[in-house]
């Protein structure tokens, strides 16, 4: 009687959850797929972005961005993403090594290449250039990036 008692409880308790309600807030597949395609290049590129930097840059750019004082330089409000495209470009494809100023502090540290394609390059740059406080309007592209050489 009470694994009959249970079972009945269960059954109301899934019927419960698979309510036409839920069925009628629950996004389809069809229209996740129509958003994304609605989005615009540089937001789908600032997105995977987001992922290569969690991935390759945080460790030492931080989460926010800040970096870490006299070791790895901001990349929120930072004047050598907004002033230096072709370097920051050549920095993320092929690292970077020696003296840089950026706002108005000087770093002399090494930054190992991150072995990252150029549209990942382009990505990334696009999601720091957009981010804490930085405000790019024309994208980095995967061509660009591949004209930058070493």
């Amino acid at each position: 009687m009470n694994n009959l008692l249970a079972f009945g409880i269960l059954i109301a308790a899934l019927g419960a959850c698979n309510s036409s309600e839920k069925k009628k807030t629950a996004p389809t597949l069809q229209s996740r797929t129509t958003t994304l395609q609605e989005q615009d290049p540089l937001q789908k590129s600032i997105d995977r972005g987001a992922a290569v930097y969690s991935d390759f840059c945080m460790q030492c750019h931080m989460a926010d961005g800040k970096g870490i004082p006299g070791n790895f330089p901001p990349l929120a409000n930072s004047n050598w993403l907004s002033e230096k495209r072709t370097e920051s470009i050549h920095a993320v494809k092929y690292g970077q090594q020696g003296e840089i100023t950026v706002n108005g502090v000087v770093y002399n540290g090494v930054m190992a290449p991150m072995g990252l394609s150029d549209q990942e390059v382009a990505d990334v740059l696009n999601y720091v250039m957009n981010a804490w406080g930085n405000n790019q309007t024309k994208p980095v592209t995967k061509e660009e990036v591949a004209a930058v050489a070493k």
